[in-house]
């Protein structure tokens, strides 16, 4: 049973996300009453002051932080996910949220800018998906917006983003296009001399803020571990 349990907390652990009891049960071929009383010794493991909770619902289990150390949690992970989405990224975002279905030449003809970088990074980030292929010549990828984004950014729907030209001035850059475009080749040299491993650009610089609604966190990005 202790080997069990291990077994089942590193699957949990390695998910990050909740994970369907009955096949925890199928594909280790075990029984649902080991699986739960498993799941039994995790709770005790932790028990109510660790860093660590145990979650289950809808026959479905799920590791998680525990809350009353949220304050804590947000404080560490709130720059660091806050890096995850650059500048660059945001007007990536933003463009097509409100233009979707959108090809990337359509982006960078919006923003005046390379975007390979910002298209990759929302596609690894789970917040946009190709969604099929335009027809025009050579068949250029179509990308959307996924239910992620609407999560991360706490929206209902897409009719709950903010008006478009508000919008897009928030997150214009201060620098000229000159200048931007120069950096913009600067940091693909040096992806591709670090072996495709791109450095952190700044967040903010020159009196630039994100928008609002571009700052929000699910809770969830806090609480799942893994």
């Amino acid at each position: 049973m202790d080997k069990l349990t291990n077994i089942i907390e590193a699957i949990l652990f390695a998910s990050g996300k909740s994970v369907e009891l009955p096949m925890i049960a199928e594909k280790l071929e075990v029984s649902m009453r080991e699986v739960k009383a498993a799941l039994s010794e995790l709770e005790a493991r932790y028990g109510s002051e660790g860093g660590i909770r145990l979650l289950q619902f809808n026959n479905k289990a799920q590791l998680a932080s525990n809350p009353d150390y949220k304050a804590s949690v947000e404080a560490v992970l709130n720059p660091i996910r806050e890096k995850e989405l650059t500048r660059t990224i945001l007007e990536c975002a933003a463009i097509i949220a409100y233009k979707q279905p959108i090809t990337k030449t359509e982006i960078e003809m919006l923003r005046g800018l390379n975007s390979d970088y910002a298209v990759h990074a929302l596609v690894e980030l789970k917040l946009i998906y190709p969604c099929g292929r335009k027809d025009a010549v050579g068949r250029p990828i179509l990308y959307a917006t996924t239910d992620e984004f609407l999560k991360r950014f706490k929206l209902n729907s897409l009719a709950d983003l903010p008006d478009y030209d508000a919008l897009m001035a928030a997150i214009t850059r201060p620098e000229t296009d000159s200048y931007l475009y120069a950096r913009e080749e600067y940091r693909e040299e040096e992806e591709e001399e670090s072996g495709g491993e791109t450095p952190d650009e700044e967040n903010a610089d020159g009196g630039y803020e994100i928008p609002d609604f571009l700052r929000g966190l699910d809770e969830s990005d806090l609480v799942k571990i893994g």
